[in-house]
């Protein structure tokens, strides 16, 4: 792929296709601090150094473990790295995801975000909907939408958007403030939505699709691995190279905790898929 196609914006900044998402630092069910703190450190570094500038993250994992340890290893950070975060969840004590909604919630939310992870300001913001923990489902976001541009008007945000969404929630948040990215479930297994992709791209809006390869229910297909073996790649590599050909305005924040998988996945950038392989895992989802 040329470097045109493995670029794009994000809000104010233009980062690279192939991001980082920091969730699997945190321990086991994104609870609790990592088995090896040293390697989870070296993780974040090797990302920096493998030109990573787009970092998705959120205090509620670990609660606050991923955003400490990407303070302790990167700041003071590089001036191009792009460190998103999300609001609208909560962890208790024995590591359930709760709503946290409220105005109050939220406006912690996001303060915390900045005190751990060393920011005066947060690049992005992607409110979390809770109405459906497993997938998105309808609900009203007006009145947490409100709250984060109170606070982008406080100057703590500088962009929204939105994660685990419906299209009519996207369109209705888009009536109140400028979305600049949606992040939902989608790979190449999992194709609702693909309108979706195609209406953000044709508005020039970033979508960030979590879990490539199905992420706590791994993908279990037969072809996916078939394709792998033929071009001498991973699964992952295939999941992650399928997305990058889908649309050009798809961001990829694979997360690992491992460095030799870290530089596997950045290695996806440069596998081409021939348009018979295409045909073959868009009948996957079909």
């Amino acid at each position: 792929m040329s470097q045109s196609t493995l670029t794009y914006r994000l809000g104010d900044r233009l980062v690279g296709r192939l991001g980082y998402g920091a969730m699997q630092l945190a321990g086991p069910g994104v609870f609790g601090p990592p088995a090896d703190e040293a390697k989870a450190l070296a993780v974040l570094r090797d990302a920096i150094a493998a030109g990573v500038n787009h970092i998705d993250t959120s205090d509620f994992y670990g609660p606050y473990v991923t955003n400490k340890l990407i303070k302790q290893a990167l700041h003071p950070y590089p001036d191009d790295l792009c460190i998103v975060t999300k609001v609208g969840a909560r962890r208790d004590d024995k590591a359930n995801w709760l709503p946290a909604f409220s105005a109050e919630e939220l406006t912690r939310a996001v303060e915390d975000n900045l005190r751990h992870l060393g920011l005066e300001t947060m690049e992005v913001v992607n409110l979390r909907s809770m109405f459906g923990v497993h997938g998105p489902e309808e609900g009203p976001l007006e009145a947490p939408l409100e709250t984060l541009i109170k606070l982008k008007e406080r100057g703590l945000i500088r962009h929204i958007g939105l994660s685990n969404v419906t299209a009519k929630q996207v369109a209705d948040a888009q009536k109140m403030t400028p979305i600049i990215c949606v992040q939902n479930l989608y790979n190449v297994a999992n194709r609702h939505d693909d309108a979706l992709v195609d209406s953000l791209n044709a508005q020039g809006i970033a979508f960030v699709p979590f879990f490539p390869l199905g992420g706590f229910t791994p993908l279990q297909s037969g072809e996916l691995n078939e394709v792998a073996q033929t071009l001498n790649a991973t699964p992952m590599q295939v999941a992650l190279a399928w997305l990058l050909q889908r649309s050009p305005n798809i961001l990829l924040i694979p997360g690992t905790s491992s460095p030799q998988h870290l530089q596997e996945n950045m290695a996806s950038a440069n596998l081409v898929l021939p348009p018979e392989t295409l045909a073959k895992l868009n009948g996957i989802g079909a």
